[in-house]
């Protein structure tokens, strides 16, 4: 019988780490993903999914990238958007095997349970959070770990939460294989989407922090490499990971495609989610948002549908400094990038008016704290409502993985020393 739990979220550190963790660590993410409501279409494939609900008798195995060097750390699993309770009936974490993202092994030598608050099954309320017992489990910067779930009896209801644009690919098998060392055989199946996971938090000293970016497709990396974890937050990581000064800081990606600030699609909308996906996570030092592209993307192309949507984006930018502000974290904005070749979607006169309109905000506004100049990184010098033909992944709005690097090149890392102590609320 599973564990039934209240809506809270559980925390409740190992006896290990309350007899070991040191007197000025804390909770700091070292990896997230942004939960949203799965479609149809992202869905797991029968047999797992049934005709009542999803992932019954069946184990998901998922490789995450880590952001700090750690020798704690405990998992955070989302329910935001089930509608029934989600029942895990196990939990094993270990190193995979070879140690890279998207492997279908583990190293078995690694392999520790998970329990949650000294449980090792659990139900989740629908819209709740699990947090799992902390963990003696050394991690590097860099390094992947995977994460092995079992579900019993599934999930009742197709509402169920997930990450569709992973970019890392998973593995599904029948039964309980949580501890199998390979998944392999014809009843396994992969997919590119991370299912239920929200974050790792690590125990780390005081003096790390997480950085967190709100952002759509193009953060969230499409035009990447599946498995290749070089979307541009990633090759910011590897950046700071470099410099002594800078490496105790992790860069969390909240983000999602066809994410929107002003309106739901694909994942809530940014003005409504700042909350859970930045001041809700531990320890954010710094915060940063990249989106618009799709708010002005699906507006009718009209002048009046335009000039509104410009009106409101102004105004949601600043409602979301606000917010932010608040609680001291500084903001960061990045310019919106061309789209001028993506056609017949979204490329328009009318649309790159807005966007040279939102962008010459962004640029001169007092809203943010810093802004980084994407726009101007990855445009065509001969035409710059497009994307430079060298960045282009192919449609004309979202960059391939020079175009990711290049962004990743110019973040001013000195930002992150610049405002280290946080700012003013009173903004």
């Amino acid at each position: 019988m599973l564990f039934r739990i209240s809506r809270m979220i559980l925390h409740q550190p190992s006896g290990a780490l309350a007899a070991s963790k040191p007197g000025d660590g804390h909770w700091v993410d070292i990896w997230t993903t942004m939960p949203q409501l799965t479609e149809s279409t992202n869905l797991p494939n029968p047999p797992f999914n049934g005709t009542t609900g999803v992932f019954r008798n069946a184990t998901i195995r998922q490789t995450l990238h880590m952001g700090l060097n750690a020798s704690f750390i405990r998992l955070r699993i989302s329910n935001a958007f089930g509608t029934s309770n989600l029942g895990v009936t196990a939990v094993t974490l270990a190193k995979p095997s070879p140690p890279v993202s998207g492997a279908s092994a583990i190293d078995t030598s690694t392999l520790q349970n998970l329990t949650f608050s000294g449980s090792s099954s659990f139900s989740i309320p629908d819209g709740a959070l699990l947090v799992s017992d902390a963990i003696e489990f050394a991690v590097h910067a860099g390094d992947t770990i995977s994460v092995s779930m079992f579900l019993a009896d599934g999930q009742d209801g197709f509402d169920i939460t997930s990450h569709p644009g992973s970019r890392a690919t998973s593995w599904m098998a029948p039964g309980d294989v949580t501890k199998v060392e390979n998944l392999t055989g014809s009843s396994v199946q992969n997919v590119a989407r991370w299912y239920f996971l929200s974050a790792v938090e690590a125990w780390v000293p005081k003096t790390s922090r997480s950085f967190a970016v709100v952002g759509d497709s193009i953060t969230d990396g499409r035009g990447s490499d599946t498995d290749g974890n070089d979307r541009w937050p990633d090759l910011v990581q590897d950046r700071l990971r470099a410099r002594a000064s800078t490496a105790d800081i992790a860069v969390v990606n909240q983000a999602a495609g066809g994410n929107r600030i002003l309106a739901d699609g694909l994942g809530p909308n940014a003005l409504g989610r700042i909350d859970r996906d930045v001041l809700a996570h531990s320890s954010v030092r710094y915060a940063m948002i990249f989106e618009g592209v799709n708010d002005i993307g699906v507006a009718a192309t009209d002048n009046a549908s335009q000039t509104a949507i410009g009106d409101e984006l102004l105004i949601a930018f600043r409602q979301i400094s606000v917010r932010v502000h608040a609680v001291g974290i500084p903001l960061f904005a990045a310019t919106i990038t061309p789209f001028g070749g993506n056609s017949p979607s979204y490329a328009d006169p009318t649309r790159e008016l807005t966007r040279q309109r939102v962008n010459t905000f962004i640029r001169s506004s007092s809203a943010f704290d810093a802004v980084v100049d994407f726009d101007k990184v990855v445009a065509d010098p001969a035409d710059p409502t497009r994307l430079a033909p060298q960045f282009d992944s192919g449609d004309g709005l979202h960059p391939n993985v020079a175009g990711y690097t290049a962004m990743a090149a110019v973040f001013d890392l000195s930002l992150f020393k610049k405002f280290e102590d946080g700012v003013s609320v009173f903004v």
